[in-house]
């Protein structure tokens, strides 16, 4: 069973590569070349089985509090190309943070009693991504 948990987080970012002149960077990644910022949402999506005992597949008050120590408290408010330290070195596209995501929370999640399924970041009302971990590729 498929289980989702939704959580909010505002940052700055900047599409840029530093081994990039300016022109180059507008280039390729237009205004969002620019320092901007959007209000994300996140989407963790969860799969295991119902417990026969608590009828739960996780307690989501846990799951939220496992997203918010370790994803939202580094996100939000900040800038994503300076502030969080597993984004550091990275061009910080809703991929690379949907992947970041992952990384850094998928262990979190399995002590939970469950396996983490999917991340979708949705960026703005028209663009998210759905990232699925490295066995779905």
């Amino acid at each position: 069973m498929l289980i989702t948990r939704r959580e909010r987080f505002s940052s700055s970012h900047r599409l840029y590569r530093e081994d990039w002149s300016e022109e180059k960077n507008f280039e390729i990644f237009d205004k969002c070349s620019n320092l901007h910022g959007h209000n994300y949402e996140l989407f963790i999506t969860v799969q295991g089985t119902v417990n026969k005992e608590t009828g739960f597949v996780v307690n989501l008050k846990e799951l939220s509090r496992v997203v918010k120590q370790n994803i939202i408290e580094k996100l939000d408010h900040k800038n994503l190309n300076t502030d969080v330290d597993f984004l550091k070195n990275t061009i910080v596209t809703s991929e690379n943070i949907a992947i970041a995501i992952w990384g850094n929370i998928e262990t979190k999640i399995i002590e939970l009693g469950v396996e983490l399924y999917c991340i979708k970041l949705v960026e703005t009302e028209n663009n998210f991504i759905e990232y699925y971990g490295n066995k779905h590729k």
